[in-house]
């Protein structure tokens, strides 16, 4: 399945509200220290999704040919967006994982209490720092997998979990893929 900028998801797969509150609490916890990174995404021409078995992550331009090094007026706190593994495959339930626009799908806690705004990250071989923007779901995330999973990762109760992702800058560049690790280096405040 090619999945591009204007992908849809599919509705049969969509998922009420309550049942992906019930399916987060059943959720096991995250790792907090070290995982894994489990997909690499390149938003190419189009928004056409790639997926790298290697990248070289750069200070200057993030995830090879992805659309943010195409932006006219680069915003280095948006450079990469990374989401949770087990919530990524909670709401898409059985969907592409490269349905939501991410760049990095992580086996790690990415919630604020884990991971504040300045925490650095060895993601493979690069060092990425965890920006202050919030990363909020769209009119295209609940067209992607439906309006209970906009409303899960916008949950005012919720939002320091960070279910809808974060963002991180690089700030050492190195090559990361499918199953490199994860470890947190620097938690900001310690």
């Amino acid at each position: 399945m090619i999945v591009d900028s204007d992908s849809r998801g599919e509705p049969a797969r969509f998922r009420t509200l309550a049942d992906l509150e019930i399916a987060l609490e059943a959720l096991p916890a995250a790792p907090t220290q070290r995982g894994y990174v489990a997909l690499v995404v390149s938003r190419r021409e189009n928004g056409r999704r790639e997926t790298p078995a290697r990248v070289r992550l750069t200070p200057e331009g993030g995830v090879p040919g992805d659309a943010w090094g195409r932006h006219n007026r680069r915003q280095a706190d948006e450079q990469i967006a990374v989401m949770q593994l087990d919530v990524a495959r909670l709401v898409a339930n059985g969907q592409a994982l490269t349905l939501s626009g991410d760049n990095l799908f992580l086996d790690l806690d990415l919630s604020a209490g884990n991971l504040p705004p300045g925490s650095l990250v060895r993601v493979g071989s690069a060092v990425l720092e965890v920006t202050p923007t919030p990363h909020d779901g769209c009119r295209k995330f609940r067209g992607r997998f439906g309006d209970g999973a906009l409303r899960l990762v916008s949950k005012a109760d919720l939002r320091h979990r960070n279910l809808r992702g974060i963002y991180m800058q690089v700030v050492e560049e190195g090559e990361a893929g499918p199953g490199d690790p994860v470890e947190v280096i620097a938690r900001s405040g310690n």
